[in-house]
């Protein structure tokens, strides 16, 4: 995205009003359950000496200054904070197949983009309460010969908060039909990520994932960052209806093809395609030590949330 881009996003009053309107439903969403589940999972990159405090009972043996101690003749223990400060960098797809959508919430659309763009302010606004930073690359949008979007630096506070969801949702500028992707943008951005980001942070990546899964980067990610997977799915992705003739078009190359749904073979071919390929990303984020959270059109953002804290509570099950 270019500056006159975002500098015209930035005055346009239905993307305000959709901003704010996703500020209000997170604002209800994010509640002390999401807030504390968020505090707990995301851990500080570390600990720091604190002071040196004299023992009390209960204190734990090991943390004992024994050079204090010697000096005192009486037992003094080493005490320590966490490095609470963490950074969230969201990897958000703005491909046009992002804006599909057969679900609908308070009369307004609600495409897979817009999912994830909750789920963005949901833990954005939790971030916030924590004091935390917030960043976001696109991919997928614009992108120059590198294959970058548009990069937000991570920073706190609210108002920055509401300039990455306005960013989020700004219009997609009009161009030509696009070369399928085979995991170039991605790839891209996950190589700027890594060298962006000098110390560990917390990435989610968010895209409907059709396309050739970057593992070598994605690998890199991982190894260097707590890196979350997050697959963005609507239900008529998931099957067809029985519903004769129907003409499909791909919202990234306009490429039009009818398909005869009525044929349960067909229904049932493309089931079984779209499962393998969920499972198929499902086990390459579980080799590659990323963890795994599923947002759908038809559920809500905050129970996708909630499930993904107790998970990690849990030390990685379902994953």
């Amino acid at each position: 995205m270019t500056e006159a881009d975002t500098s015209r996003a930035a005055v346009d009053p239905e993307l305000l009003r959709e901003v704010r309107r996703i500020q209000i439903r997170t604002d209800r969403l994010v509640t002390d359950v999401v807030a504390g589940g968020y505090h707990s999972v995301f851990r500080g990159s570390g600990i720091e000496f604190d002071e040196v405090r004299e023992w009390v009972e209960g204190d734990d043996f090991r943390s004992v200054d024994w050079n204090v101690t010697a000096r005192t003749g009486r037992p003094f223990v080493k005490k320590y904070v966490e490095e609470r400060e963490l950074t969230i960098l969201f990897l958000l797809d703005r491909s046009r197949s992002m804006s599909f959508g057969t679900a609908r919430i308070e009369d307004v659309p609600k495409s897979l983009r817009r999912v994830a763009v909750e789920f963005c302010a949901c833990l954005g606004l939790s971030a916030n309460r924590n004091n935390d930073k917030v960043g976001l690359l696109t991919f997928g949008d614009e992108s120059g010969a590198d294959g970058r979007g548009h990069f937000v630096r991570p920073k706190k506070g609210r108002v920055h908060l509401l300039r990455i969801l306005r960013d989020c949702l700004a219009p997609l500028a009009p161009h030509p039909p696009a070369a399928p992707d085979d995991g170039t943008r991605l790839r891209e951005a996950l190589r700027f990520t890594a060298h962006v980001l000098r110390r560990r942070a917390v990435v989610f990546v968010l895209s409907d994932w059709l396309f050739d899964l970057p593992e070598k980067e994605l690998r890199l990610v991982a190894r260097r960052h707590d890196l979350t997977i997050v697959p963005c799915f609507d239900p008529r992705l998931e099957s067809l209806p029985p519903a004769g003739l129907m003409r499909l078009t791909d919202l990234e190359t306009g490429e039009v093809q009818v398909v005869d749904t009525s044929s349960a073979e067909v229904r049932e071919a493309y089931a079984r395609k779209m499962r393998a390929r969920r499972d198929k990303l499902h086990d390459s984020a579980r080799r590659l030590g990323a963890d795994w959270l599923e947002l759908s059109t038809a559920e809500s953002v905050s129970s996708a949330v909630v499930g993904f804290f107790r998970r990690r509570e849990l030390g990685g099950a379902g994953r």
